[in-house]
């Protein structure tokens, strides 16, 4: 079913996705109060959600793509407005902790911990959905809550690298068949770095300038971590900065572990002599579980944002398994199950086995594709 223009532009279309907003003030409530109610935060992004997506089921109607951009206010409001709460979130409460006693040194830093679960899973993934867009002050709003988390080269990476090599050995966002989460996460952290200073500097050399040049936007991104690492310090000295960079750290492993979910043994056909297929729908894992894509703004229709990188998030269709695979839950709980290595084979393996036979059922040699040893893509 097409969801009409007109309804698309209504409030009410556009509330539910606003529903992480709610996770403000249960990190001030946890803040204050310590003790369980520090994991209020994981239990809702990860278990109530899941409970929700149990309860509400699937949503598969598309939206009109010919809603015109002033009917998207709504939804595009909600990933402004984030940027300051999550900094005030983040850096008032690392005032308020460092100046009260009630908390310990270990609740502490389980309390920025969770806070990168928030800043992860939403301040990323609006950092994700503001760096896609062509207008500049969304593109920069999208710096600042990479900056936040200490992974702003992610911007460069992710639109120079991920985007242009996803489902080739070029990539490193794309999980690996039978590569653990353990292995993934410290090899994506030591490759994307690389490749995307290598992306930016590439891109700076066809215009005959050197890496040090001042439109690098490295640059950028190191002025704007190194400002919210001093933040810290004058706010919290350096059990400040720790607690700080606890938050940084667990807001990166939980994008990494989406990441991983993503795209997990999908590949893209090598044509020959470098060459590969165009980027499908098929190359990413589909879900269209209700709740989950409210919380993380149809996030996990990942098969239509690569098909078409420049939609919006509320324009982003869902595809059957006739054009897409499907994943058999949402990232809260796929997420989980990939911290689990067997069970994440036991789910995930046989669904690649038959994405292979369904798509591809001409190539008989999988190998090169699963060890990544198919020819570099020119």
């Amino acid at each position: 079913m097409i969801v009409p223009a007109e309804q698309m532009s209504r409030i009410t279309r556009a509330l539910p996705f606003w529903l992480s907003l709610g996770l403000i003030p249960l990190a001030w409530i946890s803040a204050t109060q310590g003790g369980w109610t520090i994991a209020l935060l994981p239990l809702a992004t990860w278990y109530l959600f899941s409970g929700l997506d149990a309860i509400l089921g699937r949503y598969s109607d598309n939206a009109d793509l010919d809603t015109p951009p002033e009917g998207l206010f709504w939804y595009q409001l909600v990933t402004l407005i984030w940027v300051p709460l999550q900094l005030l979130t983040i850096f008032g409460i690392l005032a308020y902790v460092t100046r009260t006693d009630h908390l310990n040194g270990i609740s502490q830093w389980a309390l920025f911990a969770v806070l990168g679960v928030v800043s992860g899973t939403i301040g990323i993934n609006y950092s994700h959905e503001l760096m896609h867009q062509r207008n500049r002050f969304e593109r920069w709003l999208g710096d600042i809550l990479l900056g936040s988390v200490l992974y702003g080269h992610f911007r460069s990476e992710h639109l120079l690298v991920h985007h242009r090599y996803v489902g080739t050995p070029r990539d490193p966002v794309t999980a690996r068949y039978n590569e653990g989460f353990h292995r993934f996460f410290p090899r994506v952290l030591r490759e994307s770095l690389v490749s995307s200073f290598r992306a930016e500097q590439a891109m700076l050399a066809r215009k005959s300038l050197p890496w040090w040049h001042p439109t690098n936007p490295f640059w950028r991104y190191w002025a704007l971590e190194a400002g919210f690492v001093i933040l810290a310090l004058l706010i919290g000295g350096w059990w400040g900065v720790f607690l700080f960079a606890t938050q940084a750290f667990w807001a990166v492993f939980q994008l990494e572990l989406v990441n991983y979910v993503e795209h997990y043994g999908l590949t893209r056909k090598h044509l020959g002599e470098g060459k590969y297929e165009h980027v499908l729908p098929r190359h990413s894992w589909n879900a269209d579980h209700r709740a989950s894509n409210w919380l993380l703004i149809n996030l996990q229709r990942h098969s239509d944002h690569h098909y078409k990188p420049d939609r919006r998030f509320p324009l982003l269709q869902t595809y059957d398994d006739a054009d897409a695979p499907q994943l058999p839950f949402g990232y809260p709980i796929m997420t989980l199950a990939a911290l689990v290595p067997p069970l994440w084979r036991r789910v995930m393996n046989p669904r690649v086995r038959n994405w292979r036979a369904r798509y591809y059922p001409e190539i008989t040699d999988w190998e090169p594709y699963k060890a990544g040893t198919t020819p570099m893509p020119r």
